[in-house]
């Protein structure tokens, strides 16, 4: 990770999801309980918006900037916040350890991303949910195929982001059952601001 991902990119990220998105935050969290890994913890904003019912968050960063500024936010916060690993393609956590996983604007830019949805499957108690915001690939064609164009560009200039991702798609693959999905354009153009934003559960019996 270079200078560019690791130190200037998570300032500008803080900033970009800073108080504007923080109701989306607030929802996303809402019903997390026991222990939870976040994937993609970035600059610990999350942190103001734990229910009271959580007892532990495990953390995966790789980019020493956002884990920076982050500190203060950790520090002060009721829940204890423990750094795991870098990257989300391989979890440092048991099979079925967690009660839940969070994850807002990062499965986008994750390298292997199928690999980090099968480990949060793995991770996941039966029963246990993924809660997430992401943007990801719009369903209206026209704006799918600019996705398509812009996203090698964008990828060099936003930290690997992919705006093409098919995030419900490659949530339920990884054999997580989708039981909320809200999809909608969010605050600029198609092509950057299609959300889709939900909960998905791992079945009772460890497979889809």
């Amino acid at each position: 990770m270079g200078f560019y991902e690791n130190r200037v990119l998570p300032r500008v990220i803080d900033l970009a999801l800073g108080k504007q998105v923080e109701s989306t935050r607030a929802r996303v969290a809402a019903g997390l309980d026991g222990h939870v890994l976040e994937v993609g913890f970035g600059s610990g904003r999350n942190i103001r918006h734990y229910p009271g019912t959580v007892r532990k968050v495990f953390a995966i960063e790789p980019a020493g900037g956002g884990r920076k500024i982050a500190a203060p936010r950790v520090a002060a916060s009721r829940v204890p916040v423990e750094y795991i690993g870098l990257d989300g393609a391989t979890v440092a956590l048991a099979d079925e350890s967690v009660d839940h996983v969070l994850i807002t604007w990062s499965l986008c830019t994750i390298p292997d991303v199928k690999s980090a949805l099968s480990e949060v499957h793995r991770v996941l108690r039966p029963g246990g949910s993924l809660r997430f915001v992401e943007h990801g690939r719009s369903p209206h064609p026209k704006a799918a195929t600019w996705q398509d164009r812009v996203t090698p560009v964008w990828k060099r200039i936003a930290g690997g982001c992919h705006l093409n991702r098919p995030i419900p798609d490659l949530i339920t693959d990884a054999g997580l059952t989708m039981t909320e999905i809200r999809s909608y354009s969010d605050r600029g153009p198609e092509t950057v601001a299609r959300m889709y934003e939900g909960v998905a559960v791992k079945p009772a019996g460890g497979d889809a």
